[in-house]
């Protein structure tokens, strides 16, 4: 299956707004994703909002945790040293394997000098492995660090972590999506996407947390956040 388009693109040239890639790709799903499945997918999302998972998150005024995590290259990332120099853009994304999330990265990757011009820099968080993360900045030339958070330790500290139901477990396997593998565990754990800005204090002043994966902040709002603050 092409997640991608119809036809193969570039990594990194789509510079449309993500609500339209995200259409793009909702709409392969919907051709080539049994209808069975697709309910599945719709309904454990629909179970993490009514959770009250998004309100027991981490939010605005909330203060980070530290963290010190491993990059794609496998070199130490300590939040602390980063935010000694700068405000932080963290995305935290469910893995390589996830159309939107990639979607997501490569939109981040093209305003990536936008954000380190309003003083910032930019991590993002997964429970995949760092050779997971390696061969994911590679393919789509991402060129700000992927932070491999074993065990969703991190994301845990910002009230992110879910445990995939065990019918969508069932759904992955048959789309060769091996989470066991992919992240290092059989905890069968993800976190829920979200992105946060960091101030240098460690205050948090922007949060967007969403249980519904296809659903992404435009990284434009995030320069635009940038800029006020």
């Amino acid at each position: 299956m092409k997640w991608r388009s119809l036809q193969e693109s570039v990594p990194g040239e789509d510079l449309r707004p993500l609500r339209e890639q995200f259409a793009e790709r909702k709409q392969l799903i919907d051709k080539y994703v049994p209808e069975e499945a697709r309910a599945i997918h719709s309904r454990v999302v629909a179970e993490l909002k009514q959770s009250g998972m998004v309100d027991r998150a981490l939010s605005v005024g909330s203060r980070a945790p530290q963290f010190e995590l491993l990059d794609h290259n496998g070199r130490v990332i300590r939040s602390t040293d980063l935010l000694s120099k700068s405000r932080m853009v963290i995305c935290f994304f469910r893995g390589r394997w996830c159309p939107f999330c990639v979607g997501q990265l490569e939109a981040m990757n093209q305003i990536l000098e936008n954000i380190l011009r309003e003083g910032a820099t930019l991590v993002a968080v997964s429970p995949q492995t760092v050779k997971q993360s390696f061969f994911m900045a590679d393919q789509h030339k991402l060129r700000f660090p992927l932070l491999s958070d074993s065990g969703n330790q991190v994301a845990r500290q910002f009230g992110l972590v879910y445990r995939v139901p065990e019918d969508q477990q069932a759904i992955f396997r048959r789309s060769f999506i091996n989470l066991p593998l992919a992240n290092g565990d059989e905890s069968w754990e993800l976190p829920i996407p979200a992105t946060y800005v960091v101030e240098q204090d460690g205050q948090l002043t922007y949060a967007s947390v969403d249980p519904d994966y296809t659903a992404r902040p435009e990284p434009a709002e995030i320069v635009q956040h940038l800029k006020a603050h």
